[in-house]
């Protein structure tokens, strides 16, 4: 098998890249997404680009997908009827939840919470307890739970979690049940806490179990139809940026709530490394929403949550902030406040925008910078033409409702409002966690990032802006240039003065072996293997903890290891908080994650050319930016060579992204094919 596959599902393009393993040279292709079945475009893009590289699905080895059907199963609450059984006495843990309401002070009063994924309805309570301590307190009741799953079974279940108190600790009554209800409920998927999330804290063990039974039925089936259309060994895309196999992923779905984000962060941090920039803030701007992300030293901040709308889980992910802003978020002048308004609603790909000519007829970001003249005539290699009249015309109607001069004024209001969402965005990952964006180059990627990427590093003060080759499918390059990963966690509650570094160091190595394991079954050479670390750390007394780096090369034996560690945690906590307790630290979790090695890849290397870019240069057109119309210059991205300047105004077009350089800036082409975007005089 000579080729690896990279599948990125997004709300409206699907996009594809194929890698020759042999030579490292890459194919792309973009379709749109077919959200009735997410298959049918990629089966569309995998013929396509096949055929741009004069080969056959049968010379594919490896199909490497990040896919948003977890996701969307959230979003749109289309999952399944899931069943919850708790210990006795615990069985309004959802609904007791956390006291957190989002929003400013009055949110509690405009705030309609969520129902949770388990309805109390279908909540049941097995009398068993174990305690914390691991020794059992209470044996389980089988023949009761028996017949409370064949309550279950008659409410028309389709998935069921088992959370019981306790259970991080034991898991043997909660394995037992998972055998009762294999027999009660034949056919039924069953999470089980102690496998979903190992961890302290019933409530957030409770949520994340319920979150992977409630999309699983979907992701099983969705992951199923899929490899047995494409016959081809499947990978996931996880959270956390690594990978997984199909068959993990259909029994953890929960872990692939972010794939999609996380492979564009994976795909931004190795472009920009070809240009040689290691601190970065990425930003994705797709057709529905943009994410964002932070990277320092070439290693994106892996979090602890995952939140999907109002769903907050936990789950490694890339810390990735999502807005709904888009290509296709549409605007609107609410009648009543008169102030325009962008997004979330978006378009999608089906009518899509206006100017798709499918029969949309809202205003969307698209339309505007199509009016604006930032769009060139068609998208997607001419998968899509751009009907300039009919963007026009949905963006008049802003015009028209907020008693604006023209259309361009209308178009030039939603591009700065939208930004100012996106900006706000990239705020929450830098600013909020202690971090100057000014001290950050800024990635722009996806089908409309680079359209906004200039403008967002004049708010930022990010330079330079990096627009990746082949931006519009960075995230399927992130998909099929990622290895394999697995993770295994513990909950171990210990005050550092009861802990010693040798009794770490063993905790650290058995948890290494068993997320090996995983990895090594997939055949990965266990000297081609990374093994990182991190533990949760809190001040005693404290109500929660911080996650930070261990560095096993301090546990040596010579005792240094805690005292590096608590030093680790007390840097953090000053950052975040700007302030220190003198209580002593106190462990409360420990984590080993096992990483594969990335594939090769060839790197793009222009041929090196003058200052000059004007044998690019296919045309001029008319843009307004600024306030005013003025002429800029299109530039064909494949004719640019490493070391050409283009200087603003200016437009840089490829088949599947736009870059739009703004008045008092240029693009230096690099020789791995970016463009780097700064200020003149920079």
């Amino acid at each position: 098998m000579r080729y690896r596959l990279g599948v990125d599902v997004g709300g409206t393009f699907t996009d594809i890249l194929l890698i020759d393993e042999d030579s490292g040279e890459s194919y792309r292709a973009k379709t749109p997404s077919t959200p009735q079945d997410q298959s049918i475009g990629v089966l569309n893009g995998i013929e396509k680009v096949c055929a741009a590289a004069n080969t056959s699905l049968s010379e594919i080895g490896q199909v490497l997908h990040g896919t948003t059907v977890a996701t969307n199963a959230i979003l749109e609450g289309k999952g399944a009827r899931v069943g919850l059984v708790t210990t006795d006495g615990f069985r309004q843990v959802l609904q007791i939840a956390r006291s957190f309401v989002p929003g400013g002070l009055a949110g509690w009063i405009i705030w309609p919470k969520p129902e949770p994924l388990a309805a109390l309805e279908n909540t049941v309570e097995a009398i068993e307890r174990i305690g914390a301590d691991g020794e059992i307190v209470t044996v389980l009741d089988e023949e009761d739970i028996r017949v409370k799953l064949r309550t279950l079974r008659e409410a028309g279940i389709e998935a069921l979690a088992v959370a019981l108190i306790n259970s991080y600790v034991d898991a043997r009554h909660e394995k037992r049940i998972g055998e009762i209800a294999a027999e009660e409920l034949p056919g039924v998927p069953v999470s089980l806490s102690g496998s979903v999330l190992p961890e302290l804290r019933e409530y957030e063990r409770t949520i994340t179990t319920v979150a992977n039974a409630y999309v699983q039925p979907q992701a099983g089936r969705y992951l199923a139809n899929m490899a047995g259309k494409i016959d081809r060994k499947l990978y996931i895309l996880r959270s956390d940026g690594g990978l997984s196999n199909a068959g993990a992923a259909t029994d953890n779905p929960v872990t692939m709530l972010l794939s999609g984000p996380a492979g564009g962060v994976s795909g931004a941090v190795w472009a920009a490394t070809q240009a040689g920039f290691s601190d970065l803030l990425t930003f994705d701007m797709g057709g529905t929403s943009t994410d964002v992300a932070l990277v320092q030293d070439g290693i994106p901040r892996i979090g602890r949550e995952t939140q999907v709308g109002d769903l907050k889980v936990r789950s490694s992910s890339v810390d990735v902030r999502t807005v709904g802003a888009g290509g296709g978020s549409i605007a609107h002048v609410p009648a009543l406040t008169k102030a325009l308004r962008v997004g979330p609603q978006s378009a999608g790909a089906d009518p899509g925008p206006a100017a798709y000519g499918k029969g949309g007829q809202e205003p969307t970001v698209t339309d505007a910078n199509v009016v604006l003249g930032h769009l060139p005539g068609e998208l997607a290699g001419g998968e899509i033409s751009m009907d300039a009249a009919a963007a026009r015309t949905a963006v008049a109607t802003v015009a028209d409702a907020m008693g604006l001069g023209s259309p361009e004024a209308a178009a030039a209001g939603i591009v700065d409002i939208v930004n100012e969402n996106m900006f706000g965005a990239l705020r929450l990952v830098s600013v909020q966690q202690g971090y100057d964006p000014r001290d950050f180059a800024l990635v722009a990627f996806g089908g409309a990032g680079p359209l906004h990427a200039n403008a967002l590093g004049r708010l930022t003060g990010a330079w330079p802006v990096i627009i990746p080759p082949s931006p519009g499918v960075l995230c399927a390059y992130g998909d099929a240039t990622t290895g394999l990963r697995d993770e295994s966690a513990r909950t171990y509650i210990r005050k550092f003065s009861d802990l010693t570094d040798d009794e770490l160091r063993g905790i650290f190595a058995e948890l290494a072996g068993s997320a090996a394991a995983t990895v090594t079954a997939e055949g990965v050479d266990p000297a081609d293997q990374t093994v990182s670390y991190q533990v949760d750390i809190r001040y005693h007394g404290q109500g929660f903890e911080i996650t930070v780096p261990a560095d096993v090369t301090a546990f040596d034996g010579r005792g240094g290891g805690l005292e590096a560690l608590a030093k680790a945690f007390d840097t953090e906590h000053e950052r975040l908080f700007s302030f220190l307790l003198k209580n002593e630290q106190e462990l409360v979790a420990v984590r080993a994650a096992v990483s594969g090695p990335r594939p090769h890849v060839k790197a793009t290397e222009l041929a090196a050319g003058a200052e000059d870019p004007s044998a690019a240069a296919r045309t001029t057109t008319t843009v307004y930016v600024d306030g005013a119309s003025t002429e800029a210059t299109v530039y064909d991205r494949g004719r640019l060579l490493a070391g050409n300047v283009v200087q603003g105004p200016a437009i840089v077009t490829e088949m599947d992204s736009t870059t739009l350089v703004l008045p008092g800036h240029a693009a230096t082409v690099h020789p791995s094919g970016c463009l780097l975007i700064r200020p003149l005089g920079e």
